[in-house]
């Protein structure tokens, strides 16, 4: 009997201290704003699948075009710019599709949360539109840095051009 009493009034090693953390409540309102951005996420979406398709099927009847007009005059040069014509829209369809699949998913995703009270959908939703502009940033971050190096280029060459001209 001794016993157990002194294993009660002993505190357990095993407690565990619960803290007050806020809760997030997704209103109506909230559900309405994120309804509506997903109808329009969805558009988007869509209309950047039919751009990509178009921008695919565009570079390759233009890059196969510009190869055959190489038989007829230009030579190798031309033949040359119709591959590279191909690669570079082709690489514009992708910087479309990737934006417009994050769309296309954050719409689903969003729509059924929204609907049926999911949360992990809505979380889900969250999470790419987070990637989404994740991928802007990044794009953001790289022509600004291209565009940095341009405009230093340029100042070099201004500079040295000028005295290339002095020195004449």
């Amino acid at each position: 009997m001794e016993n157990t009493e002194e294993t009660t009034n002993q505190p357990q090693a095993e407690e565990t201290v619960q803290t007050a953390q806020p809760a997030l409540t997704v209103n109506e309102e909230m559900r309405s704003h994120f309804y509506e951005m997903a109808k329009w996420a969805k558009f988007l979406g869509i209309v950047g699948f039919v751009i990509t398709g178009l921008m695919v099927i565009g570079a390759l009847a233009a890059g196969a075009t510009m190869s055959a007009l190489s038989k007829f005059g230009g030579g190798q040069l031309a033949a040359l710019s119709g591959g590279a014509f191909t690669f570079v829209f082709m690489l514009y369809a992708v910087m479309i599709f990737y934006p417009s699949l994050l769309m296309y998913q954050y719409s689903s995703n969003a729509k059924t949360g929204v609907l049926y009270g999911e949360q992990f959908n809505l979380t889900h939703a969250i999470g790419k539109l987070k990637s989404l502009f994740k991928f802007w940033g990044i794009v953001t971050i790289i022509f600004i840095s291209l565009y940095a190096l341009i405009f230093i280029l340029a100042i070099v060459g201004a500079a040295s051009s000028m005295s290339n001209l002095n020195n004449l």
